[in-house]
């Protein structure tokens, strides 16, 4: 099955506020494990790099996140909603390369995450969400442990789009070349 690897949102200014996203440098380390297999693979990275008020498109805080490894050839893609699909080139760059699912990690487990894990379904992509290279800011309801494992439990329960969702570690996911 063809497959693309999503990467959302792990920029400055997302990951250098203090307090860090919950296990921000191990979730880059475990991005960067998936993107080299991805590649090793020939699946498809995009780096998609949210754009608001605060975050302004090519300021310091949008750049990409130090430590993350890009190469040439992986895709960046620009975004203003937590909805990686809306408005931009996305959905276009799946057909083109006869996606047939998507990888997603990243941040924010509970807003960009979630809304592009659902949207991908609801277009019809199977979706592997990467359990434990997603994350976010603890939360006066919630610890960024608490939302990321509420995410792990909730997302792959929704059988109402028709894809499937599924949570799985990065130890145990496999790109077919």
């Amino acid at each position: 099955m063809k497959t693309a690897l999503l990467v959302i949102d792990v920029q400055h200014g997302l990951f250098d506020q203090t307090p860090r996203p919950f296990e921000a440098e191990a979730v880059i380390e475990r991005i960067n494990t998936l993107t080299a297999k991805a590649r090793a693979a020939e699946v498809p990275v995009i780096f998609i790099q949210h754009e608001a008020s605060d975050i302004e498109y090519n300021s310091a805080d949008w750049q990409l996140q130090r430590g993350l490894q890009v190469k040439e050839g992986d895709v960046k893609l620009r975004k203003n909603t937590p909805d990686s699909f809306l408005r931009t080139e996305l959905e276009a760059l799946l057909a083109s390369w006869h996606t047939e699912q998507v990888v997603i990690c990243g941040y924010a487990s509970e807003f960009c995450v979630d809304t592009t894990t659902r949207r991908a379904a609801a277009l019809g992509y199977p979706v592997m969400l990467v359990s434990d290279a997603h994350t976010t800011h603890d939360k006066p309801h919630a610890t960024g442990l608490q939302i990321r494992a509420h995410e792990n439990a909730t997302l792959p329960h929704i059988d109402s789009f028709g894809p499937k969702i599924t949570a799985v570690a990065t130890s145990e996911l496999h790109f077919a070349s």
